[in-house]
């Protein structure tokens, strides 16, 4: 089965997890604003990746930032955080307050084009919180968004609008996959600001 997710603050997923899109949050003034801050000011690198012993670096640029000693390892590879930028902790400020739960980190994505994607995976590294909220602001280009369950493979797809925001939870990671799709539509940059909680400091 398919299901087309609409704007709502009702879960989006049938069962077996929770999800929630807000929309946009922000006008488009002022999402605009925040895009292009992003891209101007944060340290992009490409993302590397550790695939059946090969070490791959993707057209996609990454970012981590979070608390001192927060690191995060995905793909066999450990990223050390950049501090909050005053911009940063103001999104975080207002993404808390949209979704009654709190953060230590962020993994921000820049997608070029649609020639970059992310395949299905789950955000379920042993480094975060067990069922916790992970919140993802999207600016820029709008894409589709899609989530598979493991077991039924029934998809649930929406469209991520510039300045909104779609929070995952609960047991969303153990019984579901999700992705970025690739698109020949798409021609201009996307980023992307997923919002964790570490559940401990690894380094300290």
């Amino acid at each position: 089965m398919s299901l087309f997710a609409q704007n709502s603050t009702d879960n989006v997923l049938p069962r077996d997890g929770t999800v929630y899109y807000f929309g946009c949050i922000f006008g488009v003034t002022e999402a605009t604003t925040i895009y292009q801050n992003l891209l101007d000011t944060i340290p992009w690198q490409h993302d590397e990746a550790v695939i059946f012993g090969r070490h791959i670096v993707t057209a996609r640029k990454v970012a981590w930032v979070a608390d001192a000693g927060y690191s995060y390892t995905y793909s066999r590879i450990t990223r050390n955080p950049v501090p909050w930028s005053p911009e940063l902790r103001a999104l975080k400020s207002k993404v808390e307050s949209c979704t009654n739960a709190s953060f230590n980190s962020c993994l921000l994505n820049l997608y070029h084009n649609g020639d970059e994607g992310m395949g299905w995976h789950s955000d379920d590294e042993k480094e975060l919180t067990k069922d916790g909220a992970i919140a993802s602001l999207s600016f820029g280009a709008e894409r589709s968004f899609s989530f598979r369950h493991k077991q039924s493979h029934e998809t649930v797809s929406l469209k991520l609008q510039h300045g909104s925001l779609l929070v995952m939870q609960d047991t969303t990671q153990t019984h579901w996959l999700h992705s970025l799709p690739k698109t020949k539509k798409v021609k201009t940059p996307r980023i992307n600001l997923t919002f964790r909680r570490i559940a401990q400091q690894l380094n300290a």
